[in-house]
This record gives structure tokens, C-alpha cells and sequence, in this order.
């Protein structure tokens, strides 16, 4: 077994049980929350943000990774006040989204990796809780030379640390195989990798090429109906699994107790299910329906999590 950095402490791997691999307890633009005290309101997150952890937990979860990078507003005492409250094992993550950043332009791989290794070693914004794994993001524009450079710092931080990698990807522009290549470049073993938003897609052909290289897919936005409605996302699930791919997926919904994308209830109605309590209240019924076996629904709900986590150290 090995010990996993929660922001309420180290724990043993085994204590990780059915883990949420993606998600979010709060995205919130820091800029807009210090130039306008409305734009988000504690008060009324926290005691909600509990609440969804809280049915979250009483459905079996048992850990939730917040994959929350520092640049979508990552706060950690935020994430620490609403993990003990609700007594969930929450997970926290270092890294950078996406989207360009000025000051990134000047700055290199080697330098933006010491900020996530400080997070990782010595704790988040003045805490002594340290981030459990890194998160770095592709999308639409593909590998830009911003993103480039992240994903290199992403890598460089890894193999000094040994803390997993979980991405954000665009798979309608088949931007994880660049991700993957970028990271065996820097000499990253894919395996310790999770290509994240798999789940957008049942191109069964896109994610063999994916898994053909050792790493975990993260079907992790259960409940985003928009983008591919679940009875696709379960289909997809079910015949990867039967072709022996159960041991390579992990389960999430990249759900947001608060997200300011977009103007307060409109995600709502356009994802009522997009919650932490979809994948058991229904994700994992319907893969029973489809045959897929509870050994498989262990894998890939609390066996992959963990072995994940468990593949620690430096190199």
C-alpha cells in the first residue's frame, strides 16, 4: 500500500474505496472575486458544496478528486472546509488549465515545474496540504506552444514527484494522442497517465489508440448530455469492458458544486444530472444492464483509482 496527500491528511491507498476521478468543488475566476465581491458567495457554496458530498458519500463514494488547476481558481481552503465538513476524502491537484496565459510566454518548462513540485512537496497557498496529483489540459486549438510547455512542466513535475497525471482533453479534436506523445518525449511511463474526457466520444477506434499506449481513459463527464447523451457514454463503457479494457477506466462527471462558465442556473437546466450522485443513482445500474460484471464495476470504480495512486516515486 502507499500514502495518499488528501487535504485532511495523509491516508493508506487502501482507505481510497469508490473514488470519484474527476471533479470539482469550486471554479471561480480569482480576478473576478477580488474586483466584485458578488461573483461568488461562500456562505451559500459551502453548506451546498457539503451537501452534494455528503449524498455522494451516502451512495458508497468514498474519495473525490477535485481537478481543479490553478488558474480556474483553485482554492484550497475552500476544498478543505467543505471536505471536512461533509468527512469526504478529498484529493487535491496542482497543474494549469488550458487556456493561454500571458505571463506563460516568457516563462519555462523547468521553472513553471518547481511551482507544481513546491504544491506537491511542501503544500497549496501557504497550507501544508499537498496536492496528490497533477492536471494539464489540451483542447480545441490542439497542442499550442503555450500548452506545449505545460504539458512539458506537467511532465518534468511528475517525474520528480511520482503523482499521477489526470488531463483535460477535446477528443471531437483528437488532441490526447498529442498529449501522449508529448509525455513519452519527456520520458513520462503512460501508464501513470489519465487521458481525461474520453467519455465525450464513442469512437471506439480513437480510444484503442489511446489505451494501445498503457494509459487509463477517463470516462469522467457522466451527466454532460449535451455533449453525448449517457445511454452512448454507458454503451461505450460496456464494450470496451467486454473487450478486457475494465482494468484501463475510470469514472467521473467533471462535475461543479460552482462553476462561473456560465451565469447562475443555466447549467442546471441544460445538465440536471450533472451531479456526484449519477454515476451511482444511474451510471451503474445500466452497466449492470449491460452485462457489465461487478468485478469489472469494482475495477472501475475503486481498484483503477487505486492502483493509480499506488504507482508512486520519483524517476
Amino acid at each position: 500500500m502507499a500514502a495518499i496527500q488528501t487535504v485532511s491528511g495523509a491516508i493508506d491507498s487502501s482507505r481510497l474505496g469508490f473514488t470519484l476521478m474527476h471533479e470539482h468543488i469550486l471554479v471561480a475566476n480569482w480576478s473576478m472575486r477580488r474586483a466584485f465581491a458578488d461573483w461568488y458567495d461562500r456562505k451559500s457554496h459551502v453548506p451546498r458544496a457539503v451537501a452534494e458530498l455528503r449524498s455522494a458519500q451516502e451512495r458508497g463514494v468514498t474519495t473525490l478528486v477535485d481537478l481543479t488547476a490553478i488558474n480556474l481558481g483553485r482554492d484550497i481552503d475552500v476544498i478543505r472546509e467543505v471536505a471536512e465538513k461533509a468527512e469526504m476524502q478529498v484529493i487535491a491537484a496542482t497543474g494549469l488549465y488550458w487556456t493561454e496565459e500571458p505571463w506563460l510566454l516568457a516563462w519555462e518548462p523547468d521553472r513553471i515545474a518547481e511551482y507544481f513540485v513546491r504544491d506537491i512537496e511542501r503544500g497549496i497557498e501557504g497550507t501544508r496540504i499537498r496536492a496528490g496529483i497533477l492536471k494539464c489540459a489540451t483542447d480545441h486549438f490542439g497542442v499550442t506552444p503555450t500548452n506545449e510547455k505545460v504539458l512539458r512542466a506537467t511532465a518534468r513535475a511528475h517525474r520528480a514527484t511520482g503523482v499521477p497525471i489526470s488531463t483535460h482533453t477535446s477528443v471531437a479534436h483528437r488532441v490526447g494522442p498529442s498529449q501522449q506523445e508529448i509525455f513519452a518525449d519527456e520520458g513520462v511511463d503512460l501508464s501513470r497517465v489519465v487521458i481525461g474526457h474520453c467519455g465525450d466520444t464513442d469512437d471506439l477506434a480513437h480510444l484503442e489508440e489511446i489505451l494501445a499506449r498503457g494509459s487509463s481513459i477517463g470516462m469522467d463527464r457522466f451527466g454532460l448530455e449535451m455533449l453525448l447523451p449517457t445511454e452512448k457514454r454507458v454503451s461505450t463503457v460496456a464494450e470496451l469492458c467486454r473487450r478486457g479494457r475494465a482494468d484501463r477506466m475510470v469514472l467521473s462527471h467533471d462535475a461543479c458544486c460552482h462553476i462561473d462558465f456560465a451565469p447562475p442556473g443555466l447549467l442546471e437546466g441544460l445538465a440536471p444530472r450533472w451531479n456526484f450522485r449519477h454515476i451511482p443513482d444511474d451510471v451503474i445500474p445500466a452497466l449492470r444492464k449491460e452485462g457489465v460484471s461487478e468485478g469489472d464495476l469494482r475495477a472501475l470504480t475503486v481498484d483503477n483509482p487505486r492502483r493509480i495512486f499506488e504507482a508512486q516515486g520519483a524517476y
